[in-house]
């Protein structure tokens, strides 16, 4: 039950007590708790916050914006920056308020923004800043966000030394309490010393949630006794800036160190009497040298025992010398744990080297007493190598069993960790109807460079796009290239909040040079790649046309998906022109032409803010859904070279794979019907139509659902969630998270998803205790994880994922849902190792422990969305007695998300049901309308023959399917009697002399759209009065695109069903004189492959041993890979035949493959 009433304003309101925060929403309710203390201490101020966004920190200007009532009322003003650097110019600016008559407060205290290479960017205003100094009454932190490991990042990054470079001191906060904590004593600090205070983030206390305490008098400030100068250490005007940094060196530096002290910001939390061995960290380190020394089975008392001292530095520059002095007092060795470059062991080394031989501590850090490595520079630190290292520490003066004991059970949990066995992995990739599956296409011929933002995912994408630049200097390495190369022109992708924030000035770079240079300013409407927020400055299409056609663009070319949406009257440059998409290709190839800067602006809305927009009913959403004919689809993946869109999956059919829409994902770019394929149909009106089993079921089946027991909590219990970025799986740990919040317990989630929130693995870390203080490293160790809630099998079988679990500890609940991956898009035959996933899984976790569940099929037949399954999932959880909550409080966690509410807690519910009744809930998630047809897999030759028997004689008569089975029965005693045996040549022959034979004329198609199947499962899926369109390139009527000289498809009307009922009934004409059709070269080249292959078969028929039984295998199934229409079967029939002549050289001469095997 609860323990305190919740809401989810308490983030922000509350002022004393406990709330659930993340670690952004904490950096959001600073300025105002900074405010309120400035009120009671008799001060009238307010707030300057300016910066830009940048993982870890991506999302902070949407907690400002959410908290903008809050702020309001407490004077606080939020300005994003339109970069870094004048973000941190405006902060300047708010300390220099005072200067001059008209100020409204005593102060105005500021706040900058931005990840590590907006640091890098800011040097000189920062120094500039730093020197002059911050307001009395104001005061300045500069919040870092460092991405060690490079999650989301070009590069990793540590910013401590260019905060060190221009003397600004550095706080490095462990956790999401001292993001307030630290935040209080910045604020003073900077006023105290006249110093600018930075303060480093990372992932581990941005992207986690906890549970905090905001009372008020939590942090106390203590201001010491120190010699201020005359005229004080704050900023001035006039002020010589070689009198500023005489203050800072000789004053202002001090003041830190002497606040420092007095303030208690670096700690000593664990002593000994006796004690050998010092251990200093900071910041995440320090979280993960708690969990370390928790897993080695050291306790705080136990520590004392051996003669262990932890210190824990809150400001690792500059280094505090009277606490570090005390701290060495007795030691034998300082070992120094901290991520990346040594900061804090430098200083530590200098501070201690005068002190006398025999009283100076050995220090290890990075490299041990031999100078042989000890902790890496590179990557990050995990409880588990830094437990490994103190564990060899303190071997060196204590031989106590226990420790080495308990580190065996880590290592051995190390050793256990399994490898995955495929190379299938959740790539980051393209939204759903991202405007970038189009716009990053270049013609033939051509490359393109990347930069900064979604689009740089293209790099790893069949875009022949490669290389990149830091943000801003998108295109400018060309000039420093073109001069030295047989390349005349290149493509750079830029994203429009590049452009605002600096890219215009690489734009300007390229026409001074004048290089041949084509610039794609891809505008979406939206900074996309960290959430969806405005571009600063706003900047209209045609206003951009009209700034780069003032920098010397030769021409202009806009290209959208709606060029009508420009209202008459709109000035555009007159060197400019508006096509639509489907135009891109030649209006690319006459920019690279040019001489000089061109430029194409490419006008399309992120995917991702349509669907938002569309909720919130500020954007118009079309009627208009595909719907593909599974039949009538070849499974060429023309549709995903077209439309490169992870919304075409796959579904298996007894004729091959075939394609899909995912309607729960589908965010309407219609790019899917540009494949060259008569399969997509056009749903005008129709809604998706909900098959809520739940509504007709009857409830008392599952009146007596017992109420879950819930485990132990005697130690902190940690859950793993993996799944798919961008499909709520992250709710799942807010709502944990916030569920033992109102139960009063201890919690950490982190949410490691960066990047990967565009269609990538993401994976939650989340930790319960019975208190706050239990809870130490956000991150789950190796192995140690209780509960792993695998939403999505890809990610739980990964390395990372896998590392987490053990038998000995870990219960996994796994969706076996099959999520295709972005690959798919330009590999239709990929492979989906889902029984490797499964093998994997139960390996590591153990077969009695581990749970596979279809849950995203149940949840959605039962609830009509496929969002439904997580839900589900954490139901089925609670359920099975795995998670330490309450249902009651995971209930009053949805309620107060506000979101969905009766359909999460539906999803919630079944997924209780099932745990307890899997067959009958499994029985109602059952479709009502049978299966169709063509998804019953044959299992036997026999069903194989029969079913295609029976399709060949609906395709044309009796006769032609009596072709059919003579052919393969020919197959089937060959095989018998010269391979006896061997198996698979007549299962070959049966399934592709039915392809090949089976030939998707236009007699053919009409057949498919009016045989009753394609209407059937149109009205399985869709609701509504709606009405249906064709996508067509009939090859007798149909124009051709002059660019690439291939038939152009139109939209047909619902008219043309009445054409298809008729056409079918003409099928007998099929290979007559008078079959009009059957005169086209397409037509008479399918009737050519199925005569040369009844020939082929029958040779090799003939000619069957042993010794060539798999190359004849090889041999019958090369029609597998003739797929398609028009062109696209063109193209694969002349691969499939230079692959049939290699194949049928093996098969005359089977010592060919010898000489090729060796």
């Amino acid at each position: 039950m609860a323990e305190f009433a919740v809401t989810l304003d308490d983030k922000y309101t509350l002022d004393e007590g406990r709330v659930f925060i993340t670690g952004v929403q904490a950096l959001a309710r600073l300025p105002m708790v900074q405010r309120q203390r400035d009120v009671i201490s008799g001060l009238n101020t307010a707030g300057f916050i300016s910066g830009y966004r940048g993982s870890p920190v991506g999302g902070y200007d949407q907690q400002l914006w959410n908290a903008r009532k809050f702020l309001e009322n407490n004077h606080i003003k939020f300005q994003p920056g339109l970069n870094e650097d004048l973000a941190a110019s405006a902060i300047w600016g708010s300390q220099q308020t005072n200067l001059f008559e008209g100020g409204k407060y005593d102060g105005v205290f500021g706040i900058w923004y931005g990840k590590g290479p907006g640091v890098d960017r800011c040097g000189d205003v920062f120094k500039h800043g730093n020197m002059s100094g911050p307001s009395k009454h104001g005061g300045v932190l500069l919040i870092a966000g460092d991405d060690h490991a490079a999650k989301s990042s070009t590069v990793p990054h540590q910013s401590e030394f260019a905060f060190m470079d221009a003397s600004i001191p550095v706080l490095n906060p462990a956790g999401v309490q001292e993001i307030l904590d630290y935040g209080v004593l910045g604020f003073a600090m900077s006023r105290f010393s006249g110093c600018w205070v930075a303060f480093k983030t990372t992932a581990e206390n941005m992207d986690s949630s906890a549970s905090i305490d905001v009372a008020p008098d939590r942090v106390n400030i203590e201001i010491p006794d120190f010699n201020i100068p005359d005229g004080g250490l704050h900023i001035r005007w006039p002020d010589d800036w070689i009198e500023q940094e005489h203050r800072l060196h000789n004053y202002k530096l001090k003041a830190v160190r002497a606040f420092a002290r007095a303030n208690k910001i670096d700690k000593l939390i664990i002593d000994s009497p006796k004690a050998k061995l010092g251990i200093v960290t900071t910041g995440k380190s320090y979280l993960d040298v708690r969990q370390a020394l928790e897993d080695l089975g050291i306790t705080e008392e136990k520590a004392a025992t051996i003669g262990i001292r932890l210190y824990k530095i809150g400001m690792p520059w500059p280094l505090e010398p009277a606490g570090v002095h005390e701290f060495a007092e007795g030691l034998e060795e300082i070992l120094v744990i901290e991520e990346k470059r040594p900061l804090i062991e430098n200083q530590l080394k200098e501070e201690l080297y005068n002190y006398p031989l025999n009283k100076r501590p050995r220090i290890v850090g990075k490299l041990d007493e031999k100078q042989q490595p000890l902790q890496s520079a590179a990557g990050v630190l995990t409880a588990t190598q830094i437990a490994t290292v103190i564990a060899s520490r303190i071997a060196q003066f204590h031989q106590g069993s226990e420790i080495q004991q308990q580190l065996r059970i880590i290592e051995a949990r190390e050793a256990q960790l399994i490898q995955s066995k495929t190379d299938f992995a959740r790539t980051p990739y393209f939204c759903s109807g991202c405007p970038h599956n189009t716009s990053t296409k270049v013609p033939e011929g051509s490359r393109a460079t990347a930069g900064i933002g979604c689009h740089f995912m293209s790099v790893w994408m069949d875009r022949d796009t490669s290389t990149f630049t830091h943000m801003g200097a998108e295109g400018t390495p060309w000039i420093g290239q073109a001069a030295f190369t047989e390349t005349k022109h290149i493509f750079a992708n830029l994203g429009d909040g590049t452009y605002t924030h600096s890219g215009a000035l690489a734009i300007r770079a390229s026409a001074a040079s004048g290089v041949n240079i084509t610039y794609k300013i891809l505008y979406n409407d939206a900074v996309a790649m960290t959430g969806g927020q405005p571009a600063d400055g706003g900047f209209t299409v045609p206003q951009i046309a009209a700034q780069v056609a003032a920098e010397g663009a030769k021409q202009v070319r806009v290209c959208s998906d709606d060029p009508d949406k420009y209202p008459i009257g709109t000035k555009w440059p007159e060197n400019s022109s508006i096509h639509h998409r489907d135009e891109l290709d030649k209006v690319q190839k006459e920019l690279r032409e040019i001489e000089g800067l061109s430029v194409l602006i490419y006008d399309q809305t992120c995917a991702a803010e349509k669907r938002r927009r569309r909720k919130r009913g500020t954007m118009i959403d079309p009627p208009k859904r595909i719907f593909v004919n599974e039949l009538v689809c070849e499974g060429c993946g023309d549709c995903g070279v077209a439309s490169n869109c992870v919304s075409v999956t796959p579904v298996e059919t007894e004729y091959g794979r075939k394609r899909l829409i995912d309607q729960s994902a589908c965010n309407k770019d219609y790019s899917c019907t540009k494949g060259f394929c008569p399969s997509f149909v056009n749903v005008i009106g129709g809604k998706v139509k909900k098959n809520k089993a739940m509504e007709t079921s009857d409830a008392d089946l599952f009146e007596a659902l017992p109420a879950p027991e819930q485990p132990k909590l005697e130690q902190p219990y940690g859950v793993i969630v993996t799944g798919i970025g961008g499909t709520g799986v992250v709710t799942i740990g807010a709502l944990i998270g916030m569920a033992a919040h109102i139960e009063g317990k201890g919690v950490s989630v982190l949410d490691m998803a960066g990047l990967a929130q565009k269609g990538g693995a993401v994976i939650s870390h989340i930790r319960i205790a019975k208190r706050p203080e239990d809870i130490h490293a956000v991150r789950i160790a190796s192995g140690s994880a209780k509960l792993m809630l695998a939403c999505d099998m890809v990610t739980a079988a990964s390395v990372e994922g896998l590392s987490k679990v053990s038998k000995e500890e870990t219960t996994a609940i796994v969706n076996t849902q099959e999520t295709m991956t972005g690959a798919f898009t330009s590999n239709p035959d990929l492979p989906f190792p889902g029984a490797v996933f499964k093998d994997a899984l139960r390996t590591a976790a153990g077969e009695n422990s581990t749970h596979f569940i279809d849950a995203s099929r149940i949840a959605t037949n039962l609830l009509g969305d496929s969002i439904a399954s997580n839900l589900f999932m954490l139901g089925y959880a609670i359920q099975k007695g795995q998670l330490p909550l309450s249902l009651e409080a995971v209930e009053q966690a949805i309620e107060l998300n506000a979101v969905a509410v009766d359909f999460n807690k539906q999803a919630l519910l079944w997924g209780r049901r099932a745990a307890h009744d899997l067959t009958s809930v499994e029985k109602l998630a059952m479709p009502k309308v049978a299966k169709p047809a063509h998804r019953e897999i044959a299992s036997s030759l026999k069903e194989i023959k029969e079913k295609r028997i029976e399709f060949l004689t609906q395709y044309q008569n009796a006769t032609y399917a009596e072709r059919y089975e003579n052919l393969v029965r020919k197959a089937e005693t060959a095989e018998e009697n010269l391979t006896p045996g061997c198996e698979g040549f007549a299962v070959a022959v049966a399934r592709y002399a039915f392809k090949l034979m089976s030939y998707k004329d236009e007699y053919e198609v009409a057949r498919l759209y009016t045989d009753g199947t394609f209407l059937r499962q149109l009205n399985e899926q869709f609701d509504g009065d709606y009405k249906i369109e064709f996508n067509l390139a009939p090859p007798l009527i149909s124009k051709r695109d002059p660019s690439t000289g291939q038939l152009k498809k139109q939209v047909y009307g619902p008219w043309l069903m009445h054409g298809f009922r008729l056409l079918s009934k003409l099928k007998g004409l099929r290979g007559t004189a008078w079959d009009v059709f059957g005169k086209t070269a397409e037509r008479k080249q399918e009737r050519l492959l199925i005569e040369d292959y009844f020939a082929l078969i029958e040779m090799v028929c003939r000619n069957l041993s042993r010794d060539n039984h798999s190359v004849a295998v090889e041999l019958a199934s090369i029609p597998e890979k003739i797929r398609g229409y028009g062109h696209v079967k063109e193209a694969a029939i002349i691969e499939s035949k230079a692959h049939e002549k290699q194949a049928l050289a093996i098969f005359n001469n089977p010592e060919l493959a010898k000489t090729a095997a060796e």
